[in-house]
């Protein structure tokens, strides 16, 4: 759609950046939206991957996200591994495409979360370098180094945020978005205080973002990269970083036979990150209950707690109805035969799996077919995916 709105304008798809997140990974690891199985998903994966490389230069085809796995409830070194090896997986996936390693990695991107133990997550940004450097130059053959560079972009922690005393988020914020730029970080998202709570409303918003304007003009910490490498403790904790994704790397290695790929889709068919996660979840949770560790606001130093809340954002369904209303009048207006020849070829091409899908999408995006029929043409090939709780 994005690409149909742009030629419609006028603009060529050649001159178009951007960043496409495009990671199912993690929607069956963690977020969980997904709709249809793993390797269907894939294939989409790998069509959009192809089709970037091949006519969108300027174009991220994958962000790789961590963040949504962080916010589930996995440790750092889990967010770590699980996110560098579905990058992995994502590389393995566009080779048995036949596309060279140089030709797409270079337009890959990473999303990070920024948690609150600081020291900690400096170390995991730095490891999660360092260990794609490796990969992609001795397993996986890369050449350019820019094919070995992780960029990354970084977002506080959302479920670090607590309704408690919202306005001492802004400190939580702040130290988490300071981590961020101190590991090395390409963008910044930094969260709002009221979040715990609502959708932020403007001033919360602009205080999120003064936040970032502060550690970019008048802190001058990012005068200088890595600013920590060579300090003992930050050296240390990146080594055991390393350390325990290596360890997650060699058990997803060995149930996918000698691939990364087939061990992320084992994992996730298996429901072995989903258990990982949730054991981490539970275990923090639990020291959260018993006050070995500690939330200000929360289980500590809660004077205060019984303070009025700030002005919240307050939405209403006015923004729905007028939505579906211009919904309707496009179906009124397109050329519906049109819309159901596109429709009925893009299932066609989801049966063939040697074909790439995004060229019908595209056309089926200028026939002004929508998102939902879209997804319903290549469901009666692809089918749904339901996930099988374990315990």
């Amino acid at each position: 759609m994005y690409i149909a709105q742009a030629e419609k304008a006028g603009v060529n798809r050649v001159q178009l950046g951007g960043t496409l997140q495009n990671d199912i990974l993690k929607e069956y690891q963690a977020q969980k939206e997904f709709v249809y199985p793993p390797r269907q998903s894939m294939r989409l994966v790998r069509d959009s991957i192809a089709f970037t490389a091949a006519e969108m230069p300027r174009w991220n085809s994958v962000s790789i996200s961590g963040y949504h796995i962080r916010e589930a409830g996995s440790t750092a070194a889990e967010e770590l591994a699980f996110t560098v090896a579905n990058g992995f997986a994502y590389v393995e996936l566009a080779l048995q495409a036949g596309l060279p390693i140089d030709t797409f990695a270079p337009r890959l991107s990473f999303f990070f979360n920024a948690h609150i133990d600081f020291f900690e997550e400096i170390a995991k940004y730095r490891a999660a370098r360092r260990i794609w450097a490796r990969w992609m130059k001795e397993r996986y053959g890369a050449q350019l180094e820019k094919s070995m560079q992780l960029r990354f972009h970084t977002q506080t922690a959302g479920v670090s945020l607590t309704a408690q005393q919202p306005e001492i988020n802004i400190v939580r914020t702040a130290i988490e978005a300071l981590a961020g730029v101190l590991g090395g970080t390409q963008s910044l998202h930094t969260n709002s205080m009221d979040e715990a709570l609502a959708l932020p409303t403007e001033k919360a918003a602009r205080i999120a973002l003064r936040t970032q304007q502060i550690i970019a003009y008048e802190t001058n910490t990012t005068h200088v990269a890595d600013p920590l490498g060579g300090s003992y403790f930050v050296e240390s904790l990146t080594d055991e970083m390393e350390r325990q994704a290596e360890e997650i790397f060699a058990y997803l290695d060995e149930i996918g036979g000698g691939s990364i790929l087939e061990g992320c889709i084992r994992g996730i068919e298996e429901n072995w990150f989903q258990g990982r996660i949730a054991d981490s979840a539970y275990e923090l949770e639990r020291k959260f209950n018993q006050g070995q560790r500690i939330i200000v606001g929360v289980n500590r130093f809660t004077e205060g707690n019984d303070e009025a809340n700030p002005d919240l954002l307050q939405i209403t369904n006015e923004d729905e109805a007028r939505q579906l209303k211009r919904l309707d009048q496009v179906k009124h207006d397109r050329n519906q035969p049109a819309v159901d020849a596109v429709l009925n070829r893009l299932t066609r091409e989801a049966a063939d799996p040697e074909v790439n899908l995004m060229p019908t999408l595209i056309e089926a995006a200028n026939t002004y077919a929508t998102l939902g029929e879209i997804m319903g043409a290549m469901g009666t090939v692809f089918g749904r995916h339901v996930e099988v709780p374990t315990i």
